[in-house]
């Protein structure tokens, strides 16, 4: 199967084959990854309309004006619990957008029958410890070409309330993208559950943050600067989510 190709001739935001279209199909066939025709749509009905529904009685969506619908960005989400990366495209996806959720994440979910569809559904991986020239050109294609991708900045599930840690690699990337003539807005997110772990008919929230920019000066203390205010919007976020959902957070 021709992923790569399949999720170029399924683009809902363009399909001509400008040279970057061709670049950017080029570098998801490499990586095997990309927006398969068959299986997406199968499991947008499969996730928002069955296993959401079935999970969550109530699913809400806060600050929805916040969120670009075109142009490239960078979704900045907490990262409490598995169902974060089925909520995500509820509120963000393309039912909303119109476009989908491109996800990046660690070499180790996309394996076994996870990765499998996982390749199918826009996902790519990222070695968190030496990441691949080619992922982080494919993660350049995809902003540059207009699309939205979701790094979750603290790199792994948070299953606790404990302070957000940010790890450096999402300011990175988006200089990386500023490098190229990409601008990106970076949309911090929260994620909120009545109850930890979710439980089925529990409640869900969303929060889209205001848009931060990353700044155009390289060093320690842009990034520590950068990283800080990443931080305190993401737990301003989630508040206001698990607020919504009757479970606030505690004061750190």
């Amino acid at each position: 199967m021709q992923v790569g190709r399949r999720a170029l001739n399924s683009r809902s935001f363009s399909d001509d084959y400008s040279p970057l279209a061709a670049a950017l199909a080029t570098r998801e066939s490499a990586l095997k990854v990309g927006i398969d025709r068959f299986w997406a749509p199968l499991a947008m009905l499969a996730t928002q309309d069955l296993a959401l529904p079935l999970q969550f009685r109530e699913r809400l969506v806060l600050h929805r004006e916040r969120l670009p619908h075109h142009g490239p960005v960078l979704l900045a989400p907490t990262h409490r619990a598995r169902w974060d990366a089925l909520l995500l495209p509820m509120a963000a996806g393309r039912r909303v957008t119109g476009r989908d959720c491109r996800f990046m994440v660690t070499t180790t979910e996309m394996k076994g029958l996870q990765g499998w569809f996982l390749q199918r559904l826009g996902c790519f991986p990222v070695n968190q410890g030496r990441p691949s020239m080619t992922t982080l050109r494919l993660a350049i294609d995809l902003l540059g070409s207009g699309q939205q991708l979701v790094v979750f900045p603290e790199g792994r599930i948070q299953r606790t309330d404990a302070p957000i840690q940010v790890r450096g690699g999402l300011m990175r990337l988006a200089q990386l993208a500023q490098s190229q003539g990409v601008q990106v807005p970076v949309i911090p997110v929260g994620l909120g559950y009545s109850q930890a772990p979710p439980r089925p008919f529990s409640r869900a929230a969303v929060c889209f943050g205001e848009a931060l920019h990353v700044p155009t000066e390289t060093g320690r203390d842009a990034a520590q600067q950068f990283n800080s205010q990443l931080t305190a919007a993401m737990h301003t976020a989630e508040q206001a989510a698990r607020k919504a959902v009757g479970r606030p957070l505690k004061a750190f």
